[in-house]
């Protein structure tokens, strides 16, 4: 009876508002309903569908307290030139109130590939830093103490090589790798569907993952061993459905891989992370981050049996969106990443990258990285955003948006389930054609003036060209290529080849772990070219093709 006479009194309401409209005619093409009530909320079970923080589903936090007992970790990506220039950056954050580092490699690095291979010729340290050997890992992180910060690598097929630099740098410092805290990304899904820096195919990819599973459940136990990536599949061009449906599709074959390798869910599940993408339209992700925690819950509780309650957690990482940012009227970009850090943190995020303003012209300046951190320290801890927990929970339009998003999701799941799992999915092309079409539209939309982009292709205004942006210097290269030769000098190149030779025979063991083996030829100071140079030969490499 309640619901009949609120319907009656909404019937009403938009007769009224259908004539208001008349007279001043409504923006075209909103997706949102003109107004929400408890109408679209209809068979809405607080128990079932939200929970308590820290509770299954988890739709409203994966903690009981949130940030009233502990802020999200402010990790600002950075990485460029040479080790000792990164570090300096590095030093800086964590002197200003960053509480983990987030590094960006350069291409080779993400590759594969030495600084002195002909492919790496005018990229090095050009979008990241450039790691050749455990020598440039030692200077990257010289005078930062691993057993006191949280560190995180955006590094994907060779997340094996530079996880296990990292752990021998920890080594050489005296801290034991079961004290080490950070994240490698190593999703390799996503960069066959949406990014590219692939370098072996599909089955030896995921039999590195899976290696790197088992050995940190062993021996790393708090590091989280995959950052499966949405934000690159928002980046290419997807929709919030489509981001949090694709990520948690390649989550699935990641558990499914593990599994058939022998490993328990239980004893790896609750290290996997999620890596989101804060977008311009903040309902929108807020909704996004909470449908996102719910479908993965039951992914996890209904279709793997999971039991621990830290196995059905989807913790994230979000960073800002940097197809958002505009090289036009680049100080529009604080107020983006301003409202994007508010999206991110009443969506319930564990830690946050915020872009800098000048990203879409250059790599960020020390100014603008100093803005982008304060952004978040203003959110923190003015902003009163971060003083309740999940402090849209109950809003009719985030439910109905929260319920919109996570049926979607489970739309595609079901059809990314019928094609034979996301691995086929993306060898069909059906994910990245769904990506495109998506981006598309998007684009279309701009152009016909349907989506406003301020700056863009509304209020306009002519400007001088930028100053003082960072520009990456061009003897990078020849700086590495020295260093390389330095340390081919000094170690034991027997050693070296003995330990690459071990390793290529291990390769062509799919029943041997690899980790150890490539430690130890870390250790001993091979590139990360020969180590990878290695794989490839046995491996082969990925070569992207159009599906018909």
């Amino acid at each position: 009876m309640a619901n009949e006479t609120l319907k009656a009194g909404f019937d009403a309401y938009m007769a009224k508002a259908d004539a208001a409209s008349a007279k001043f005619p409504e923006r075209a093409h909103l997706e949102p309903n003109r107004l929400y009530t408890p109408l679209d909320i209809e068979g809405f079970d607080y128990e079932k569908d939200l929970g308590f923080p820290g509770e299954y589903p988890f739709t409203r936090g994966v903690q009981p307290t949130m940030y009233r007992g502990k802020f999200w970790t402010m990790r600002m990506y950075a990485g460029f030139s040479t080790a000792e220039e990164s570090n300096k950056r590095y030093r800086y954050l964590l002197a200003n109130g960053g509480s983990g580092l987030s590094c960006a490699f350069d291409l080779p690095t993400q590759i594969g590939y030495d600084s002195t291979d002909p492919m790496a010729e005018g990229e090095v340290g050009k979008v990241g830093v450039a790691i050749d050997s455990l020598a440039d890992m030692e200077i990257l992180f010289d005078q930062i103490a691993l057993d006191k910060v949280s560190t995180s690598m955006t590094i994907n097929a060779p997340a094996s090589v530079l996880l296990c630099m990292y752990i021998a740098v920890a080594k050489k410092q005296g801290v034991p790798s079961d004290a080490l805290r950070g994240t490698i990304q190593n999703d390799i899904l996503k960069e066959y569907a949406a990014r590219g820096t692939y370098i072996f195919p599909p089955k030896p990819s995921m039999r590195l993952i899976t290696n790197i599973f088992e050995y940190c459940a062993k021996y790393v136990p708090k590091w989280n061993t995959i950052s499966i990536s949405g934000y690159h599949i928002r980046e290419a061009g997807s929709t919030a459905s489509q981001e949090i449906a694709f990520t948690i599709a390649d989550g699935i074959a990641y558990v499914e891989a593990a599994i058939k390798a022998g490993m328990d869910v239980d004893a790896f599940a609750g290290r996997l992370s999620f890596f989101w993408n804060a977008h311009n339209n903040v309902l929108e992700e807020v909704a996004k981050f909470r449908a996102s925690r719910r479908v993965w819950a039951k992914v996890m509780k209904e279709r793997f049996g999971a039991k621990k309650a830290k196995s059905m957690m989807l913790r994230v990482h979000t960073q800002t969106a940097g197809s958002m940012l505009t090289a036009q009227q680049p100080n529009n970009n604080i107020v983006r990443v301003a409202l994007q850090t508010a999206a991110a943190v009443m969506g319930g995020t564990q830690s946050l990258h915020t872009n800098s303003k000048d990203e879409a012209l250059a790599l960020p300046t020390t100014e603008s990285v100093t803005i982008a951190l304060r952004t978040q320290q203003i959110v923190a801890y003015e902003s009163g955003l971060a003083d309740t927990i999940d402090p849209l929970g109950g809003s009719y339009y985030v439910e109905a948006l929260t319920n919109k998003i996570e049926k979607e999701a489970w739309d595609y799941i079901e059809k990314i389930d019928e094609l034979g799992g996301a691995p086929e999915a993306i060898a069909k092309g059906y994910i990245q054609k769904e990506i495109q079409d998506s981006a598309y539209k998007w684009q279309m939309d701009i152009e016909a003036g349907r989506r406003i982009i301020v700056g863009v292709n509304k209020f306009t205004q002519e400007e001088e060209p930028p100053k003082n942006l960072l520009r990456v210097d061009g003897s990078v290269g020849k700086l590495q290529a020295d260093k390389i030769a330095k340390v081919k000098a000094k170690r034991d190149n027997a050693a070296v080849a003995a330990k690459l030779a071990a390793l290529k025979a291990a390769c062509a063991d799919e029943h041997v772990n690899l980790v150890p083996l490539i430690l130890e030829a870390v250790e001993a100071y091979a590139t990360e070219g020969e180590i990878c140079g290695v794989m490839r030969e046995v491996f082969g490499e990925y070569k992207a093709h159009t599906a018909l």
